[in-house]
């Protein structure tokens, strides 16, 4: 991935709580680092010979907005224009789930209008992850 032409960032509802905001975030760099493992760099050694496990090369930053407005921004990356940008959501029905089986079950049950998203990822081409998250603050 090249920054100067493409970009990442993790999008997330402003109104939840800290510990969930966090776990938001970890599920989806989790999904962010299995689906594009180029984004993250090879092991470094310090001074001393000690193995640190390569993290991101590239800046992540992790933006809020509203829940109106994540729900909105997820049907926005549904549209074709959009369909060369690699997208990871979490929503409120994947956090109810303990088990994947059912977290899978459930969603063939439910409808996109019916889940109340919590985080987005997207990544892709710099112009277009702007065009569509530029004005987002930075969470803080």
């Amino acid at each position: 991935m090249n920054p100067e032409t493409e970009k990442c960032v993790i999008v997330i509802d402003e109104n939840l709580p800290i510990g969930i905001i966090a776990n938001t975030a970890a599920i989806l760099g989790m999904t962010l680092g299995k689906r594009m493992p180029e984004l993250v760099g090879v092991d470094v050694f310090d001074k001393d010979g000690g193995q640190h496990l390569g993290i991101i090369e590239i800046p992540l930053p992790i933006l809020k907005t509203s829940p109106d407005n994540l729900k909105e921004l997820r049907a926005k990356l549904y549209d074709a224009a959009y369909a060369d940008l690699f997208t990871v959501d979490f929503s409120d029905l994947a956090q109810s789930c303990k088990v994947y089986e059912d977290y899978r079950n459930k969603m063939a049950g439910t409808s996109q209008s019916d889940l109340a998203y919590w985080g987005i990822a997207i990544c892709g081409e710099k112009k277009k992850v702007s065009r569509l998250t530029g004005s987002l603050p930075l969470l803080r």
